[in-house]
């Protein structure tokens, strides 16, 4: 009897230590079609593989950001997957933990490491301008070539730009003041250029991935500020959309990840970013959402190829803007925008 109770503890004991390793894990991150393309094809091959249930929370980077702030000590998230300028922003708080150190790290490029390896690049986005051909055919006009194209009053309130809260609308911002005499260091007259040009240009400031994408969809904006992989899925859903890289340059958008400081699994959140870092998932990224891979050893079709920014060449020709000036204005520059572009 004694044997047969000290068996049954035993294999108590084996269930409970099995309900223990099945943990939940919460991964925030994009929201509308990359959130669906994680939760369908990225996240269960990893549960199958570890035991562990993922529960994705989406939101925009700056709402992620926002929720590790609040959280801080007594985080939710382990792993958060936002646009690298609030990704400086999140590791300069102390809010991430180092990236640990493997064979899928070695293997990224050197402009998607970010500075003491607290966070790390997964993709790559060129930012660029993107327009609805049916809508620009219609009207008898050439396809886009220049930020400039925004300032052009036959486009009025026919563009779209998501606000600068989004990385796109903040890289507008700055592109308006590089090629208007200004900077990151000498915003002015990116403001100027945007309040008296762009803004009256403007249908909406759009937040949401899927709004943006039913307004490029019908042509209700005919042209639009956003990345690459984004327009990718609306050409992908069979609209007549296409992606343009500007004459004065894309702007490098990096998608970048953390395990979160004090995360309730970290363990588990390491393993997921090596995992989402490892050639065979950046190639999933880029052929589904057009995420440029930051891994060297990826392979692509040639068709996958000339979709996304792929290859030391490509990496190389995208223009970096200085998060380090970027963020210690950011705060400032919303409050302006918010007063005297978005009105």
């Amino acid at each position: 009897m004694r044997k047969y109770l000290s068996v049954m503890t035993l294999l108590t004991l084996v269930n409970i230590s099995s309900a223990h390793a099945a943990e939940t894990m919460y991964v925030g991150g994009y929201g509308g079609s990359v959130e669906q393309f994680f939760k369908d094809k990225i996240i269960p091959p990893f549960e199958a593989k570890t035991g562990a249930k993922l529960v994705y929370v989406p939101g925009n980077s700056t709402d992620i950001l926002a929720k590790l702030q609040a959280q801080k000590g007594r985080q939710e998230l382990s792993v958060a997957m936002i646009d690298d300028g609030p990704m400086y922003q999140a590791v300069g708080q102390n809010l991430c933990t180092k990236v640990e150190d493997s064979a899928a790290l070695k293997e990224v490029y050197p402009n998607a490491r970010m500075i003491g390896d607290k966070s790390v690049g997964i993709g790559f986005i060129a930012t660029g301008l993107a327009y609805n051909k049916e809508i620009f055919a219609k009207n008898g006009w050439k396809a886009p070539t220049s930020w400039m194209d925004l300032t052009d009053p036959k486009y009025k309130q026919k563009i779209v730009i998501p606000p600068i809260t989004n990385g796109y609308g903040l890289l507008t911002l700055v592109m308006m003041a590089k090629l208007n005499g200004g900077g990151e260091q000498k915003m002015d007259p990116g403001f100027n250029v945007m309040i008296k040009k762009v803004a009256p240009n403007v249908l909406a400031w759009e937040p949401s991935p899927g709004k943006m994408a039913q307004m490029l969809q019908t042509g209700e904006a005919a042209l639009v500020v956003w990345g690459n992989g984004r327009v990718q899925t609306v050409i992908d859903q069979g609209a007549p959309v296409e992606f343009v890289y500007p004459k004065e340059g894309a702007v490098t958008l990096l998608s970048a990840g953390c395990v979160v400081e004090g995360a309730p699994q970290a363990k588990l959140g390491q393993q997921f970013l090596q995992y989402i870092l490892s050639p065979e998932v950046q190639s999933i990224l880029a052929t589904a959402q057009g995420w440029g891979p930051v891994n060297k050893n990826t392979k692509l079709s040639a068709e996958v190829m000339k979709k996304v920014v792929y290859g030391p060449e490509k990496v190389n020709a995208l223009f970096a803007p200085n998060y380090d000036v970027i963020n210690t204005k950011r705060a400032e520059w919303t409050n302006r925008w918010n007063r005297e572009v978005e009105q």
